[in-house]
């Protein structure tokens, strides 16, 4: 295997390309964060995954990343996905190796979604907390890029702003479970896994791959401003 300095810093060197810092920080949008949680396991690159508590009114039994929503007092998009994931699994805050953020995501509530990309260790035991998380698991990162189980979703936005919804379906030996993967938290997902690997994946995407910055951007501020279309019509 190669060693797992290589490996964190052949990533490190992609995601610090594709690091928006606060570009987007000021929409007038409700925030909220979520944690993108890498490991280095047998020399690959696996993401961190929790599974939402039964007992919540939104979403429950999803596939999520730890996460949530800003709160007064976090200074910024990586203290609310920081806090966040100490209080659903337990990750100390200073145990995070915080790299980048990435393009945000809108979910479902219009709330503006940031992906704050972090480095854990291989050796972390979740603790999760059972009113929000019921699972967590791990999932080698080239999985979103090079899957076994994948369907592509028609997808029409809230805005009707059309494009198409990433599904994949992954076995883990592990837990002995199946566990589905969609909406935004396979969009951030396959985001990731494009910028660090830079190879084309086994599926369609919505990108222009050869230039990924520019069209992720792009995207998003086509989604956002089909958003606001909506709300100035419905006004």
């Amino acid at each position: 295997f190669p060693s797992r300095e290589d490996v964190k810093e052949r990533a490190r060197l992609r995601l610090t390309e594709f690091d928006v810092g606060n570009k987007f920080s000021l929409l007038p949008l409700p925030k909220a964060s979520v944690l993108l949680p890498l490991l280095v396991r047998e020399g690959k690159l696996h993401l961190l995954l929790t599974v939402r508590s039964m007992q919540l009114r939104r979403s429950p039994g999803e596939v999520c990343f730890p996460g949530g929503k800003s709160e007064a007092i976090d200074k910024d998009e990586i203290d609310t996905a920081l806090r966040e994931a100490k209080e659903e699994v337990g990750l100390q805050p200073e145990k995070v190796e915080v790299i980048c953020r990435l393009v945000p995501g809108i979910d479902k509530m219009n709330h503006l979604v940031t992906p704050v990309v972090g480095f854990i260790e291989d050796t972390f035991q979740a603790t999760p907390n059972p009113a929000e998380v019921s699972h967590v698991f791990v999932v080698p990162l080239e999985y979103f890029v090079k899957p076994l189980h994948y369907k592509a979703l028609p997808f029409k936005t809230s805005s009707g702003y059309l494009s198409r919804m990433h599904c994949f379906t992954y076995n883990d030996r592990e837990h002995q479970m199946s566990f589905r993967i969609w909406g935004l938290t396979a969009h951030f997902a396959v985001f990731l896994a494009l910028v660090i690997f830079g190879k084309r994946p086994t599926f369609e995407v919505d990108y222009d791959l050869d230039n990924l910055v520019s069209s992720s951007e792009n995207n998003f501020l086509n989604l956002y401003a089909s958003m606001y279309e909506k709300k100035k019509s419905n006004l």
